[in-house]
């Protein structure tokens, strides 16, 4: 048997998202659209730990090396909401189910993991055979890059930026925005695990102009759309969200193309999460010019 064949892929875990990006950013840089989520939660973790803000002991930061030391996969359990996922990025299948063994040896529970198919379904499939349970599709989204820009049919109104003074709707309508998204895609209120920023990292995005408004022709804001400081090059658009009293009317398409012209004409590359079970956005992106890059999942473990 060759040693290739034997030879299991070393998990490295980080404390600290600035030691994790120390040690991973040329592998995160190499594929920026896909290890968009993990780079940008990193990049702004470093950032409130550069202003005060203490990280919670339950975070932690993974690399993972192969038998010649070169990092091959990478991964985190980062999010401020329970169950607290973990989320990984694409990894060999001995390192997802390696990392199954060292969380369960570590004694973590863990009810969710969420990121790049098929390494979340095996460290997933693996957790329930250690520790019980039985695993269920939460949701499977879809992660799609920015081509060539197709411009929508023009709408009234226009891009307005949002401002610390907006605060309150922003709030109201970060929180509408998780609940419509399941009720669209067929599923209860509530029940997919989704960050909803309190109201201090919401300050922390208007202040650095990272949330807008569509503006009708008669002033009345009709929509919103958020996108997240470039990491490596790429910006990742969300939330996009339309009052239900407000949708089909092109608000949507307009607001994001938009805002995906500007990110583009600032020199960044740009994509998006849809959610594969809605179909409405599935459309409307696509017409935009996004193309499908990578399939992942939120996985929940049931006892």
């Amino acid at each position: 048997m060759s040693a290739t064949s034997v030879a299991a892929p070393r998990l490295q875990f980080c404390k600290t998202p600035g030691e994790f990006l120390a040690v991973t950013g040329d592998h995160l840089a190499a594929d920026p659209v896909v290890s968009t989520v993990v780079t940008t939660v990193a990049h702004r973790l470093v950032a409130q730990q550069a202003d005060g803000i203490a990280q919670p002991d339950r975070n932690w930061w993974l690399a993972v090396r192969d038998a010649s030391g070169t990092v091959v996969g990478a991964g985190m359990r980062a999010a401020p909401f329970a169950p607290y996922p973990p989320f990984l990025l694409p990894m060999p299948d001995k390192a997802a189910v390696a990392l199954a063994h060292a969380l369960h040896e570590r004694g973590e529970e863990v009810l969710a993991v969420n990121g790049a198919v098929p390494a979340v379904a095996l460290c997933a499939a693996e957790l329930t055979r250690l520790g019980g349970g039985r695993v269920q599709v939460n949701q499977h989204t879809r992660l799609h890059e920015l081509g060539e820009l197709a411009c929508p049919a023009a709408m009234p109104g226009s891009l307005e930026l949002a401002v610390e003074e907006d605060v309150e709707l922003v709030m109201k309508w970060f929180s509408a925005f998780v609940g419509d998204a399941d009720e669209q895609a067929g599923r209860r209120r509530g029940a997919s695990a989704h960050e909803v920023p309190d109201r201090a990292e919401l300050l922390r995005r208007l202040r650095a102009g990272q949330l807008w408004f569509w503006v009708d022709e008669t002033g009345e804001r009709v929509h919103l759309t958020g996108a997240n400081p470039p990491s490596f090059g790429v910006a990742r658009i969300g939330p996009v969200y339309t009052p239900p009293a407000q949708r089909g009317r092109g608000w949507a398409s307009n607001a994001v193309a938009e805002v995906s012209r500007r990110i583009q004409a600032d020199g960044a590359r740009v994509c998006l999460f849809t959610d594969q079970a809605n179909p409405t956005s599935n459309k409307i992106y696509a017409a935009l010019g996004y193309r499908p890059v990578v399939d992942m999942a939120n996985l929940i473990i049931v006892h």
